[in-house]
Formats: C-alpha cells, sequence, structure tokens
C-alpha cells in the first residue's frame, strides 16, 4: 500500500535517495550546479524541509518512493519543485497522487495558479505537464503551467 504523507526532518535522507535515483540517468543532461539543485545536499534539503511543504510517497516498507515539494510564492500562486519518483515505480501512478496532494496544498491556500518548472531532457514530466494531468483549480478553466 502506498501512502501519501508530508514529510517530516526524519525522511530528508529518503528524499534525497529518491531524487538521485530518479534523476541519475540524467545526469549528463545537467551542468553541475544544476544536478546539485536538483538531488539537493544534506544541507539544501534541511532548509527545503523548513521553507516548504514537501509530501512523500511512502511504500509497504515506509521507503520513500516519490516526494513533491510545494511553495506558496504569491497570494495566488503555488509552485511544484522537487517531484521525483523512484524508477522502479514511475507510471504507476504515484506523481498523479503526489501531484493531486500539491493541488490540495494549493487549493486550502486559495492559490489560483501553479507553476513547474522543467527541463527538455525531462520528457515525462513534460507530458504530465501538457496532457492535463493536473486539474483545475476553483475559478479556473485550466491551470497555467509553465513547462520550460
Amino acid at each position: 500500500m502506498i501512502s501519501i504523507r508530508k514529510a517530516t526532518d526524519e525522511d530528508a535522507s529518503g528524499i534525497l535517495e529518491c531524487l538521485s535515483a530518479a534523476f541519475a540517468e540524467y545526469r549528463d543532461e545537467y551542468t553541475s550546479d544544476a544536478f546539485a539543485d536538483t538531488v539537493l545536499t544534506p544541507e539544501a534539503i534541511a532548509k527545503r524541509l523548513g521553507e516548504m511543504a514537501i509530501f512523500v510517497a511512502t511504500g509497504e516498507s515506509g521507503k520513500v518512493i516519490g516526494t513533491v515539494a510545494c511553495a506558496v510564492v504569491s497570494e495566488d500562486e503555488g509552485h511544484i519543485r522537487g517531484m521525483a519518483v523512484v524508477p522502479e515505480s514511475q507510471g504507476s501512478g504515484i506523481a498523479r497522487r503526489l501531484l493531486m496532494q500539491a493541488e490540495s496544498y494549493f487549493r486550502e491556500r486559495n492559490c489560483k495558479r501553479i507553476s513547474l518548472d522543467t527541463t527538455t531532457p525531462l520528457k515525462r514530466a513534460i507530458l504530465c505537464c501538457t496532457n492535463g494531468l493536473a486539474s483545475p483549480l476553483p475559478g479556473e478553466s485550466k491551470i497555467p503551467s509553465e513547462c520550460l
């Protein structure tokens, strides 16, 4: 059974492992600085846990198998970053569930828009963004996503 919950400080190493595993195949597509900003360091995840709401998907063993970070960036806009699912669980619906959790988080905070930045090598993320994976927030006909 997969559970989605808000991350705690105790999840930091599991989040780092998830990010590292999910983005490993794209390592050569990034500069060193960009890759470090994507997979994070122990210091960066500690900072992110303090500044953003992070949600994790955990498997039956309790291991982190997916993650997404959320921040309200203006009065009506939320931003998603650090969304990842470990390779062996990709395509299983975990990303959809994490995105639904993020949307719920933003709805509770009256956000009308959600942004998500990605890069060309992340074709799966771009497909999720452009194929309407996200559902509209109240008052919006479609979430304006920024798939760069």
